[in-house]
C-alpha cells in the first residue's frame, strides 16, 4: 500500500503527488482519509478528468489529465479543515 500522504493530494499539490493519484484504487483512497482525518468513509466515487486542448500563441499543447474522487463520509461527521473554511466563506 502506497504511504496515505500520497494518495491524498490536497492541500498540497505536485506532480509527484498527481502521479501517485491516478494509481491509488478506491480502497486506498477510503482508507487514507479515514486515517489522515479520522473519520469513516461511506462511499468514494473517482472521475479521470481528461486534459483541455490549450494554446499559447502559435503552439497547441494539453493540460495534465488527472484523477478526481469524491468521498461521501458518513452522517454527522465532517473534516474539520473543510469544515472551519465553508463557515468562514458563509459569513
Amino acid at each position: 500500500m502506497q504511504s496515505i500522504y500520497d494518495v491524498i493530494i490536497r492541500p498540497v499539490v505536485s506532480e509527484r503527488s498527481y502521479d501517485l493519484m491516478e494509481q491509488a484504487p478506491k480502497e486506498e483512497i477510503a482508507e487514507a482519509v479515514e486515517r489522515l482525518f479520522n473519520v469513516h468513509v461511506v462511499k468514494v466515487n473517482t472521475i479521470n478528468v481528461r486534459g483541455k486542448a490549450k494554446r499559447v500563441r502559435y503552439k497547441v499543447g494539453m493540460t495534465r489529465s488527472w484523477k478526481k474522487a469524491v468521498v461521501t463520509l458518513a452522517p454527522g461527521e465532517q473534516i474539520e479543515i473543510f469544515a472551519t473554511q465553508q463557515q468562514a466563506d458563509a459569513e
